[in-house]
Parts: C-alpha cells; structure tokens; sequence
C-alpha cells in the first residue's frame, strides 16, 4: 500500500489530553494467548458533556464524578471556562461553578475540536446569557449539518447567524438573556443531538418551550438520557404524545453531586476483543440495565456463541473459538457499533450484514464508505449499501489503514489486528477524541502493540 493514500489528520482538534499526538502509526500484533481480565473504563462521553453543561447552567457548585477525560470532553470544558464558569478538573472529578445561564464573559471566541455533542448543545445553553461569542471547530465538523437545530432555535426567537456555509460551524450566536420561547419542530432523523440539544437550552427561554419531533428519532435512547440528566438537576420536562412532543416550562438547573456511568461504547470495543481472543473480560461499574443503547452488543455476541454474565455493577463476557455469522443486524439504536460488528464479522463462520446505519455516513467520515474501503485493503469481502454492508468472513492480510481522523475506525480495525495480526494504523492519536489511552490499554491486556 502507498503511505501517500493516508489522509492528512486534522491536528487542531487534538488537545492536550490527547496522548499519541507524536506517534504516527502503531503495528497491531494478538496477544501471546486469550485475554483475561477485570477492568473499569471511564465515564460516557455522551454523559460527560451534557453533565457538564448543565452544571455550567446551573446555580451553584455541581460535582461530577467518572468523568471521561477525552478531546470532545476537553473542549466541552475549555468552551465552558472562555465563558467564565469556573471548572477544576482533578483526576475524573470535575467540580463546575455554575453560572446560572449569566455567562460572566460576555464575548469570545469559542472553539469546539471535532466534539459533536458540544457543537450541537453549546450554541442553545449560549443563549441563556447575554452577549455574542463565535462557535468554531475542526474541518470534518465543520462539515457536518446543524441546520436543523439552527432552524428549530431560530423559531425560537434565536439570533444565530452562519459565518461561511449555511447550516454549519463556524456560526455566531447573539443572545439577550434566554429564547423568547413557544413552539418549534425539528427531524430527529438525521441525529438525536438535534432535539437534546433543543431540550438542555429550553428551561432558560422566557416562556415555556414546546417542541415537536417530525418522523422518527435516530437512536432516540440518547434522547432519554438528555431527560434523565435533565431531571437529575432539577428541570423536568414534559413529554407528550408517546415522545412525539415536549413542553419544558421555564427553570433553573439545581447543583449536586453526581457520579457518571462508564462508558458503553467504549466497553463495547473490550468485550469485542474477548469474542474475538476467546478470552475473557469483565467490566466493573456498569450495568446491563443502563440506557445507553451499544448496551445491546451484549446480545449478538451471545448470538454470535459468547457467554454474557449480567450483574448490578459489572458485566463479564467469555469468547467463543469461532463467532458465530450468517445473520442480518438493525444497527438503528446502537449505530457506533457497526464498525465494531464488521471487525468481529471478518472471523465470523459466515457473512454478518448490518442495515439501518445510513445517519452515520455523517460523523467523523462516512463510516460505512470508510470501513468498506479499509476492509477491502485486507483482502476481505464486503458489499457497501446505503445504510449498511455484508462482511464475509476472511483471513485479513497485513496492510497499512487509514482512520480517516475517526477514533472508531481506529479502534475497531485495532480489534482485527489483535486477532489475524500485522495491521498498521496511521494516526492512532484520533482514539483521544473518546478513549485517549486505547492503545496502552489494549497492550495491558496483552496484545502486542508497537508504536512508530
């Protein structure tokens, strides 16, 4: 393969944080023998972030426990303390002055990285103050739509003007102490940040806020969490018509001290590795009943011959010798895991196909032009569709891989490695974006993993 194909990583969205940034590829070679391990991963990023604003909203000290050190939780914070919240961050502990929605600096500049979740919760939670403050981020999320968010915000009442392409960063948000309020609408097809995003700015608006979702919502289990968190400081929105609306009366976030749950996502990539060694690993601190919805990974792999053990604060899972393939997977409630499940489905005992995944041609690439690509320089079969692929299974051959600036990508094509072995990945600092020491924690583990 020519080192020329590899696409120039978008270095300013790293933060310091980040921990492979001097690094330019790692060699991904199994482990000596199966995994076997009992270990804890860090807080949610989708948890992290959104506690995070909240906090900054609210009136008072918050103090949030397990919170994921990652580069979109690092901007999240950064964004936070240009606007004057005062946020200590010591080890997993972040203790977070809330403001009260009156943002003590009153204009700025503020950048994002490549965080999605705070480019689609910031410029809402802007609003609650007084002042103007420009919203910038990194080139691919710079290219990804905010338009329906901009759009729902500004029948708001919101002053929200575009500063290059319409619909996306970098954007300036004018605000005059919180959204005049009333009814909007917004698609919850193309991402479920849309409407959370609406949901968190929506107790600082003058008048109550009522909101109707057209169509369906993608991966709507983050919605339920953005309610969660929502009621855990003390706003609780009303939601009508089986999720179709809500109405969010005006309201104050109340401090407190919460812990956040690990990261499932994350966890997911672990237990993956366990199927794929026919080792074992248990992660402590989480629960199987937990809303985040990569959760349901835990059922294909005892379809795919894993044994799942379930407990109240830690899940186990076992590999099997041969994951077991020849089935079709909705991957609409816990789309991040598609590349995983194409990892897995290369050492499959036949093809695994993955449908209703299309919404993810828009994240940090086009996750499934991408994945199909990286797997072809393996040698393995795939056919790419619209909202999904088939993987048949293979015997991956050595090759240099492209992430294509996505920690998924990375961290899944890292899984083939650790299994068939000789997989050189360009830019493993992209993992930083939610798991920072990925690639020290697969070595603990025991997979051979060589840094260039």
């Amino acid at each position: 393969m020519n080192d020329q194909s590899i696409d120039e990583p978008d270095r300013g969205t790293r933060s310091p944080w980040s921990r492979y940034n001097e690094t330019q590829e790692v060699l991904i070679l199994p482990a000596a023998g199966p995994v076997d391990a009992a270990i804890r991963v860090p807080g949610s990023k989708s948890l992290t972030n959104r506690a995070l604003i909240m906090a900054a909203l609210a009136e008072g000290t918050s103090r949030l426990e397990g919170l994921l050190k990652s580069d979109d939780s690092y901007w999240c914070v950064d964004s936070l303390r240009r606007l004057g919240v005062g946020i200590d961050v010591s080890d997993d502990t972040a203790v977070v002055e809330g403001a009260g929605g009156q943002w003590p600096v009153p204009h700025g500049a503020l950048y994002v990285g490549a965080a999605g979740t705070v480019a689609r919760f910031l410029p809402g939670a802007l609003l609650a103050g007084s002042g103007e403050w420009s919203v910038s981020g990194g080139r691919r999320l710079s290219e990804r739509p905010l338009a329906p968010l901009l759009e729902a915000l500004a029948r708001l009442g919101a002053d929200i003007r575009c500063e290059r392409e319409a619909g996306c960063l970098p954007l300036t948000v004018r605000a005059s102490g919180g959204l005049p309020g009333g009814e909007t609408a917004i698609s919850g097809a193309v991402s479920s940040q849309f409407l959370s995003g609406l949901l968190i700015a929506a107790p600082y608006a003058k008048a109550p806020v009522t909101i109707r979702v057209e169509g369906g919502v993608v991966q709507r289990d983050y919605v339920e969490m953005t309610l969660d968190m929502m009621r855990r400081f003390g706003v609780r929105p009303e939601v009508r018509d089986e999720g179709r609306s809500f109405v969010v009366v005006p309201g104050r976030y109340q401090p407190g001290e919460y812990r956040l749950e690990p990261d499932v996502s994350t966890c997911c990539y672990y237990w993956a590795l366990a199927a794929l060694t026919n080792g074992r690993i248990r992660i402590d601190g989480i629960s199987a009943e937990t809303r985040q919805p990569d959760i349901e990974m835990l059922d294909i792999l005892e379809r795919m011959g894993c044994a799942v053990t379930k407990s109240a604060d830690f899940v186990e899972v076992q590999g099997t010798p041969k994951p077991k393939g020849g089935f079709t997977v909705s991957m609409k409630r816990w789309s991040d895991q598609t590349l995983t499940m194409a990892a897995l489905a290369c050492f499959a005992d036949g093809p695994v196909t993955l449908t209703d995944a299309a919404h993810i041609r828009h994240h940090e690439c086009d996750r499934i032009a991408a994945i199909c690509t990286e797997l072809r320089k393996l040698g393995i079969r795939v056919e790419e569709r619209e909202d999904g692929l088939t993987v048949h299974p293979g015997q991956p051959r050595p090759a240099l891989l492209d992430p294509q600036d996505d920690h998924r990508m990375a961290m899944s094509l890292a899984l083939i490695g650790a299994k068939a072995g000789g997989v050189r990945i360009a830019d493993p600092s992209c993992v930083a974006k939610t798991c920072p020491d990925y690639f020290d924690q697969l070595a603990a583990l025991g997979v051979n993993v060589q840094f260039g």
